[in-house]
């Protein structure tokens, strides 16, 4: 199994409705994104997948979210924008992007240098 990972940053700000502790307030991130795409077989150039098309499509994944106070954003209305819930919306923003030949294996958000989570397939 081939792997391979793009990493991509953006900043927001957000808060956690509910939570007990400094999060609830208003605070921001500058937020690092991991995409890892997985293919048994290479392409015919010896490749997985051209990164500056995993690039292209995770710049697109993020481009709403950047420099946006996150809470307001109409896929946040219902559900906290926690690291794990941007983590799933970016996977499934890429999902319809990236080609079926190759699987998209895990998106992982980076709030800090110590903390992330990861969404992907089992």
């Amino acid at each position: 199994m081939f792997t391979i990972k793009v990493i991509d940053k953006f900043s927001a700000a957000h808060r956690l409705e509910g939570y007990a502790g400094n999060c609830e307030r208003m605070h921001g991130h500058n937020y690092k994104v991991e995409v890892c795409i997985q293919s048994l077989k290479l392409d015919s150039m010896g490749l997985v997948m051209d990164f500056r098309d995993i690039k292209q499509a995770l710049k697109g994944a993020i481009k709403d979210m950047d420099h946006q106070y996150l809470n307001d954003l109409p896929l946040f209305k219902t559900k906290n924008p926690s690291a794990e819930n941007i983590a799933e919306t970016i996977y499934k923003k890429l999902a319809k992007t990236i080609p079926k030949k190759v699987t998209l294996s895990s998106v992982a958000v980076w709030e800090n240098d110590e903390c992330c989570a990861i969404y992907g397939k089992k």
